[in-house]
């Protein structure tokens, strides 16, 4: 991996720790940050020891949005004749999204202080969202002037399109506790020790979980967004199929007849 200057990355035991490092900025989104958190991921899915990639940030705050610094560079490209230039920079943090949406490993994001635009964007694709009480999530654009074009999909698919839609009516603002009742958040916890207390619990239920099986498992939910259940019949039944004759189907039905936890569980 080469020299971050957007990120902190921490592994232990299977978990990628990567921290959000512009603090000064509430960790707004540069291109920059964009590219580091692709390569971080596409790195932790190659090299086979991560099993799960928690996303946090930095100074109390998860991610404040997009840099402006790159837009206004991108307008001062397309008044010199590039005019693409805005489209090229939102499509880049849409790549990001997308490639955290269709990983096979577990992903984790602890939201603290603001989740906003970009931010919003990054808890609406992993597995699991976890909240401060504090923390407050925005969907701003709108009231902007903007459209939020790489979020609405992936927002729509996390809350469905009723509240999406009031979210970009309205100028979404929403405390931890409404992005709870909504399912954009999935737990809310104090600040401090309860919440870090649930994330080291939900790092060790997902650490209990077969990696293989997670992976087939989030690709085959990722098909069932748009395919309608009986067509998949077969072809789950073919996805169960392989998974029991595989070396983590045998190893995890062995381990529960011999009452011991298998393989890829912490001892």
């Amino acid at each position: 991996m080469s020299t971050l200057t957007t990120l902190i990355v921490r592994a232990d035991r299977g978990v990628l720790h990567v921290t959000l490092n512009r603090p000064a900025a509430r960790n707004a989104m540069s291109l920059q940050m964009v590219d580091e958190l692709r390569s971080v991921l596409a790195d932790a899915e190659a090299g086979g020891d991560v099993r799960a990639i928690v996303l946090r940030g930095a100074g109390g705050h998860f991610c404040a949005g997009a840099d402006l610094q790159d837009m206004a560079q991108a307008r001062v490209r397309e008044m010199s004749g590039d005019t693409d230039a805005i489209a090229t920079v939102n499509a880049r943090f849409g790549a990001l999204c997308g490639a955290f949406a269709r990983t096979g490993l577990a992903t984790v994001a602890v939201l603290e202080g603001t989740a906003m635009g970009g931010g919003l964007g990054l808890a609406c694709v992993v597995d699991v969202a976890l909240a401060g009480e504090g923390a407050q999530l925005r969907l701003p654009e709108t009231s902007l002037g903007v459209v939020p074009a790489q979020i609405a999909a992936f927002l729509v698919e996390r809350v469905g399109a009723s509240q999406a839609r009031r979210l970009a009516v309205t100028g979404g603002r929403l405390s931890a506790a409404q992005a709870v009742a909504i399912g954009l958040v999935h737990e809310v916890h104090a600040d401090g020790a309860p919440l870090e207390a649930a994330l080291q619990s939900t790092l060790a239920q997902i650490l209990r979980c077969a990696p293989g099986a997670i992976a087939a498992t989030k690709t085959l939910m990722a098909r069932a967004l748009h395919t309608p259940a009986a067509d998949l019949v077969d072809d789950a039944a073919r996805l169960f199929a392989q998974a029991a004759r595989g070396p983590e189907g045998v190893e995890g039905m062995t381990a529960f007849l011999q009452k011991r936890s298998p393989s890829w569980a912490p001892q």
